[in-house]
């Protein structure tokens, strides 16, 4: 018997990419599938093969089935009501990004998370990647000395059509969670405050504003620099940006496609020197893991089997909610926002 009986809430998107990780995991069955509509349900059952139920309503598919794990894959607006049902009985959920539309429905869900004595755990794929474990280890291990300054360039003009040129901030709201997500993962700190300003430049096939510029105040006294845009045509940064992160002793560099490096001071006497010489060090990429969707599950039930806290636990990752919430309040506000109360 399969030690997870797997209802999916979400037909569409990335769906697909969920339902054919879960088909490839032995101690999975997916028992249901769940749409606002049997038809779009009954669809992805054919399209993957799945002789399950369809259902249009969380709980009756989770009662019907005596399921334990619920996917939510549904839009952010959906979050809450689907994992507060799944949590409310009995089951453990891994959900899409972000973890809520608000960060009142995100603290609701952590209390309730901890009520029901489960686990929510939200989907960061991009941590899950030999090169950005290796600029990690590259940062945390010392190699730089004490980290001043993170900075993130993230310049891209893809022409997606559809609901994203449509939104008010796209940029923000539907991408910059992971370059957020990325630079606590890289240091380890959490953001205090943030100042963001959104703008939509000249050439722009974007409703609203599809560029910003954000200065993060981290916990560990550094400084966090993200900017962006999603209508920048020409010279493309990689979608997992390009990152300089700047220590006591040198700088890490990352294109976000390579194997990051760092320069740091070389060894021996420079004093008198105007630029001082540096030495070349080379990340140690080793990681084994799997890349994607698929190394985020792999952790998220890798906890489960374990009984402990997935690396993208809520109660982590409010952190990261709250600093695209807190930067699109910062945008509106004109000013500097104090990130602490966000998610305490």
């Amino acid at each position: 018997m399969s030690s997870y009986r797997v209802v999916i809430v979400g037909c569409g998107g990335m769906a697909n990419v969920w339902v054919e990780n879960m088909k490839q995991r032995h101690e999975c069955e997916i028992v249901a599938l769940v749409d606002i509509k049997t038809e779009f349900a009954q669809a992805m059952a054919e399209r993957h093969g799945l002789s399950c139920g369809v259902y249009t309503d969380v709980e009756a598919a989770i009662r019907d089935n005596e399921a334990n794990l619920v996917l939510d894959i549904t839009i952010p607006a959906s979050h809450f009501q689907v994992a507060s049902t799944a949590l409310r009985n009995g089951c453990d959920v891994l959900g899409e990004k972000p973890m809520a539309a608000t960060m009142d429905e995100a603290r609701e869900l952590i209390l309730i998370t901890d009520e029901a004595g489960k686990s929510l755990a939200v989907m960061q794929n991009r941590r899950y990647d030999a090169n950005i474990r290796a600029f990690r280890e590259l940062i945390q291990s010392g190699t730089i000395g004490r980290v001043g300054y993170v900075g993130a360039d993230f310049f891209l003009g893809p022409h997606f059509g559809g609901f994203r040129d449509a939104m008010e901030s796209p940029l923000i709201l539907d991408m910059a969670i992971h370059t957020f997500d990325q630079a606590r993962f890289l240091t380890g700190a959490d953001p205090v405050s943030v100042y963001c300003q959104e703008f939509n430049p000249p050439g722009s096939w974007y409703a609203g504003n599809a560029s910003a510029i954000c200065i993060y105040e981290m916990s560990d006294g550094s400084v966090f620099c993200y900017r962006g845009s999603w209508c920048a045509e020409g010279a493309p940064t990689s979608w997992e940006a390009d990152w300089r992160v700047t220590g006591e002793q040198g700088t890490a560099l990352w294109d976000g496609a390579g194997a990051p490096y760092a320069e740091v001071v070389a060894a021996g006497t420079q004093d008198g020197k105007f630029l001082r010489e540096f030495t070349r060090v080379d990340a140690d990429v080793n990681w084994s893991g799997r890349s994607g969707h698929a190394g985020c599950l792999d952790e998220m039930f890798a906890a489960l089997a374990e009984g402990r806290r997935a690396e993208t636990d809520c109660r982590d990752n409010i952190k990261s909610m709250a600093m695209v919430l807190g930067a699109l309040d910062s945008a509106k506000r004109g000013q500097k926002v104090d990130l602490r109360s966000y998610w305490s």
